[in-house]
């Protein structure tokens, strides 16, 4: 079955489980880059400016893709969690990808709570089967090993019942 993981990562929590999911079941992987970043990493200053862009529904205009993800039968897409929601690059790659009929599977970390995040995700891509969803609470500080080794387990899981 072939497979892309999909992701957007700010400070690497997101991208460290895209990058164990792809290991775990041999897909490629395309990460979501904006042709400028806005919100810092590591900074105070990321909480105001990425929640303000969350809640303006902002699409910022990202990078030519490596991969097209029409090409593919299962699509795992990854987010942090900003403002209990996915990120705008995200909401770019959903308003100018139209899948349909695919088979994916959602991930997020958080630092907090996720609220509804996964939910909405699985709104912008009806039409589509949602075959798994999965959170990680700030994988690169809490238990890395772990971390790694569920993110493996769980997209080798989704795999396997397909």
């Amino acid at each position: 079955m072939k497979t892309l993981v999909i992701y957007y990562s700010l400070e690497g929590n997101t991208k460290f489980i895209a990058q164990k999911i792809a290991e775990g079941v041999g897909a490629d992987i395309l990460e979501l880059k904006p042709k400028k970043e806005t919100v810092k990493p590591h900074s105070l200053s990321k909480y105001f400016w990425g929640g303000k862009q969350v809640m303006t529904k902002e699409k910022p205009e990202l990078l030519p893709f490596g991969y097209d993800p029409q090409d593919y039968d299962l699509l795992f897409i990854g987010t942090p969690v900003w403002a209990w929601n996915f990120t705008p690059p995200l909401g770019t790659f959903f308003s100018q990808v139209k899948l349909t009929g695919k088979k994916i599977a959602l991930f997020c970390s958080c630092g907090g709570a996720k609220n509804n995040t996964l939910e909405n995700m699985e709104a912008e891509l009806a039409g589509n089967k949602i075959v798994g969803k999965i959170d990680f609470k700030e994988p690169l500080k809490n238990n890395q090993g772990e971390c790694a080794e569920q993110a493996k387990r769980w997209a080798i899981e989704i795999i396997s019942s397909l």
